[in-house]
């Protein structure tokens, strides 16, 4: 293998950025990342801890759930989970975040980087219900970057292209996954029955 071990190595591959690339970047929400914030359901939130070692963690409510409470400043929902709070842990020791946004249908994205803190309770939280329920806990974060992401990657995945899809039913269900990793004596339909009903009823 060939081991890239400096940042003078990694530039001799990947070649120099584009200076209009550079000027991309910019330190705050403007009115264009405020509405593609404003139309995204779904944001990747990607974290790390003091070790280094990172998550990255799927964020998914109603289009216009995340707030931007000023060009500077934004604010993320937790909602019910699974209580592993990865993310959560590693904000609490590392406050270095970084978020995703996406928009069906859209082949570029919103890319964030900035300082997360996590909050249990501020007046915005009246602003962060959903049907009819208040979260325990919320992201806010500084944005010290933002830029667009092309589409390339997208376009190279065809992410949105349903003809590309493959056939669900090809795939093994998440009940079938989690008994086999973790050795259930449960049935794979009983696991599937029960996570259904638990996805659907505890969503807030």
């Amino acid at each position: 293998m060939g081991i890239i071990d400096s940042h003078e190595a990694l530039r001799e591959v990947v070649g120099e950025v584009a200076e209009r690339t550079k000027k991309k970047v910019i330190d705050r929400i403007d009115e264009h990342a405020r509405t593609l914030i404003e139309h995204s359901p779904f944001v990747l939130l990607a974290t790390a801890a003091p070790d280094g070692s990172c998550d990255v963690s799927p964020r998914g409510d109603p289009a216009g759930s995340v707030l931007v409470l000023d060009e500077k400043t934004l604010v993320l929902a937790d909602r019910p989970g699974n209580k592993l709070i990865d993310s959560f842990r590693n904000i609490v020791d590392n406050p270095h975040a970084g978020l995703l946004f996406l928009v069906p249908g859209m082949n570029e994205t919103l890319r964030v980087n900035g300082r997360a803190t996590l909050v249990s309770d501020a007046p915005f939280f009246d602003d962060l219900v959903v049907k009819g329920k208040r979260p325990k806990l919320a992201v806010v974060v500084e944005v010290e970057e933002l830029y667009m992401h092309c589409a390339k990657a997208f376009l190279r995945s065809s992410l949105w292209d349903p003809s590309t899809w493959p056939d669900r039913s090809t795939l093994p269900t998440l009940g079938t996954i989690l008994r086999d990793q973790m050795s259930l004596p449960i049935s794979a339909d009983e696991l599937d029955a029960d996570l259904t009903e638990r996805a659907l009823t505890q969503q807030y």
